[in-house]
């Protein structure tokens, strides 16, 4: 029997939080690197680059990947014959070593969860409750695995249950595209078959926290049918052209991970979960003998990547920028943008266009005249920092929101990341506005183009506040041009026939 003490645990899963935020898992940066190095759009290239490049700075500067530091899923299982030194109960004491985590003042992590979902969506200021998941197994340990799971790849999860006839492979490539890029491409499919609807949706989750291990099956070759599937889904997922943050390529999944159970003989429940560009789990063992040791990958691991964007992109000064500057900008060009911009997400868009319905002022200082808005929502600065990481959210939930914005307060564009509705697009063509993307995965790389930061309205909304930001070469790409025409459509169409001409090659 092993007794495994309070602080113990507490500190192990802890440190965890803290290790996740700043390093990617090994296999998954290989899996990139791979990824990278073979793609042959441009576009997807950079992205990729930009994602590597922060990852590594991440590791080094001990700063979250993304500015979005998830919502934290744990797993635990529990050796029958372990004994706890605790009076607390196992998710008190995991909640405990999120609140320490996530407001460790050396790498404070960004507070995401709120309360009362349905009501009045309070945020708990500590990214407290974590889902918990507990299974009691043989023996003395305790195995853990921690994750933090961002809202972007988690919004995009999928569920239905098929008939039993009906092909899984189909409903698959049928979801994929209707995910747009809000998850943050390339990244990870967990696929969970059988069961009933909520066992489906947890064996997806845990599939996508498996090691990437696709390129040992492409090299050995499928044994079983769900062999078969994860190879047949890799191959034809990727072939939709989707690419790195939808801007279209070679690679839109680095793997496809698959777990079943036996179901009921009338149904066939299929859940499908996207891990995201900020992939981050860690899997230890608790054995009794003193808090897990969590070794740092090697910087080795990381590639060396220099971008030279300075000759191939266009310099704006956002502080001179008039209307008629930004008409012959185009879908997939790379922007470097320097002066002010504001900032703004789904609750101070809420306000604002509240104010704006009630014909009230805008709050002083919050002009959006002939501006930019970046949707993001940053990490506390530490040290020297002006703004933590800093990358940019789904532009698509602001979509509601965007056409009254564009029509009653002059706001020329707006930075976010992944695709726009239709309806919003034909907004952005009629007002003569546009559209541009940051690298999702990439928040530290993007807070080092931040040289201020001031905040200018609804404080109260803590990460969710309205800044002003000045940036210096911040790069951005053009995704909806002011004639409506949007990268996201034309980036995967072209990848997907030029995918569909590339032979094959045997080696």
């Amino acid at each position: 029997m092993s007794t495994i003490t309070e602080q113990d645990f507490i500190d192990s899963i802890g440190d965890a939080l803290q290790y996740i935020s700043c390093y990617h898992p090994p296999d998954f940066i290989r899996a990139m690197t791979a990824a990278w190095q073979r793609e042959e759009s441009p576009a997807a290239k950079d992205a990729m680059a930009q994602i590597l490049i922060n990852s590594r700075m991440c590791a080094e500067g001990h700063r979250p990947i993304c500015q979005d530091t998830g919502i934290v899923n744990v797993f635990l299982k529990i050796g029958m014959n372990v004994h706890w030194d605790t009076a607390r109960s196992i998710d008190d004491m995991v909640n405990a070593a999120v609140s320490r985590a996530y407001r460790d003042p050396d790498n404070p992590l960004r507070g995401s969860i709120v309360s009362d979902p349905a009501g009045e969506r309070r945020n708990t200021g500590d990214n407290t409750p974590a889902v918990i998941h507990k299974d009691v197994v043989p023996g003395d340990t305790v195995e853990v695995t921690v994750a933090a799971k961002g809202g972007g790849s988690e919004n995009k999860s999928r569920f239905a249950i098929l008939n039993p006839s009906d092909d899984i492979v189909a409903w698959v490539l049928e979801q994929v595209p209707s995910m747009g890029a809000g998850w943050c491409p390339p990244g990870i499919l967990g696929i969970g078959i059988g069961g009933t609807a909520e066992k489906a949706m947890l064996l997806a989750k845990e599939a996508i926290l498996e090691p990437v291990t696709i390129h040992e099956l492409q090299a050995r070759g499928a044994q079983t049918r769900l062999e078969e599937l994860r190879l047949e889904i890799f191959d034809k997922v990727n072939a939709l052209g989707i690419g790195a943050q939808g801007l279209g390529g070679l690679t839109t999944v680095l793997d496809v991970k698959l777990r079943d159970y036996p179901t009921h003989a009338a149904s066939k429940p299929v859940a499908m979960i996207p891990n995201c560009a900020a992939t981050r789990h860690i899997h230890f063992t608790l054995d009794g003998s003193g808090p897990a040791r969590l070794e740092p990958p090697r910087l080795e691991d990381w590639p060396s990547i220099a971008r030279d964007t300075g000759s191939t992109s266009r310099r704006v000064n956002l502080d001179a920028l008039q209307r008629a500057d930004i008409r012959d900008w185009k879908p997939g060009e790379t922007l470097l943008l320097s002066g002010r911009m504001l900032t703004g997400r789904d609750a101070a868009h809420k306000r604002i266009v509240d104010l704006i319905g009630r014909g009230e002022p805008l709050p002083g200082g919050l002009d959006f005249t002939g501006r930019f808005i970046y949707y993001v929502g940053p990490v506390d600065p530490v040290g020297g920092e002006v703004v933590g990481p800093a990358g940019p959210t789904t532009a698509t939930r602001m979509d509601k929101f965007t056409d009254t914005l564009l029509e009653k307060t002059g706001l020329l564009g707006m930075i976010g990341k992944a695709e726009r509705g239709p309806q919003t697009i034909e907004s952005i063509a009629r007002h003569g506005a546009v559209y541009l993307i940051a690298t999702g995965g990439a928040a530290y790389l993007v807070s080092k183009a931040i040289r201020a930061a001031r905040v200018v309205a609804f404080p109260e909304l803590g990460m969710e506040a309205v800044y002003e930001f000045e940036v210096e070469d911040m790069p951005v790409t053009v995704a909806v041009d002011t004639q409506g025409n949007s990268i996201h459509t034309s980036g995967p169409e072209e990848w997907r026939m030029r995918i569909g001409k590339i032979p094959v090659v045997k080696g």
